[in-house]
């Protein structure tokens, strides 16, 4: 197979199933939003040295592929693609629930950063919010499961306790949020 068609040489894609939209569909923008938040959490295993992290990030991995095909699949397409369902939301939450048990009670905001990993983890929390704001309007401009707007939603949750769990195991601490004085005068 060979990495390129031409066909898109015009500004349009295949979805699967056949049809041609845009490159600039909010169906693509959603999917090559998955696909960007794809990559920064193999960046993010790229730092990791957590056997247990790292078995999460690329099983996060595997799932953000049948995100990005489901997205790229219209429902009504004949095309057969895995497709994102309640049982990976509730795997999203034992997730959060077990790393976020070795963690300190979230009291105050924190900002990014810390260890690599972590400031990573960051990183891709912030491009999995992109991705659940085009995920929203793509489901305005075509019909769209409701479960990878739930997915994604979850997941950045996920992604923020596996960032303050890796500055816990790096030992680093998270970096709070101060409010300084001019800003409470305002």
């Amino acid at each position: 197979m060979k990495i390129y068609t031409r066909t898109g040489d015009n500004g349009t894609t295949a979805l699967f199933g056949g049809d041609r939209v845009l490159k600039s569909h909010p169906r693509i923008a959603a999917y090559g939003t998955v696909d960007e938040l794809n990559a920064f959490l193999g960046q993010a295993l790229v730092f990791s040295k957590e056997e247990r992290l790292s078995h999460v990030l690329v099983r996060l991995q595997h799932e953000l592929f049948v995100l990005g095909g489901d997205l790229a699949t219209p429902t009504d397409s004949r095309a057969s693609v895995p497709r994102i369902t309640t049982q990976h939301i509730a795997q999203l939450e034992q997730d959060i629930d077990a790393f976020e048990a070795d963690l300190s009670p979230l009291r105050q905001f924190i900002l990014p950063g810390g260890a690599p990993t972590a400031a990573q983890l960051h990183i891709a929390r912030t491009v999995c919010r992109r991705a659940e704001r085009h995920v929203v309007e793509a489901t305005q401009a075509t019909s769209l499961s409701d479960t990878n707007l739930h997915y994604l939603n979850r997941l950045s949750d996920l992604l923020f306790v596996l960032a303050r769990w890796a500055n816990l195991r790096a030992g680093k601490s998270d970096v709070t949020w101060e409010q300084s004085q001019e800003e409470t005068k305002a």
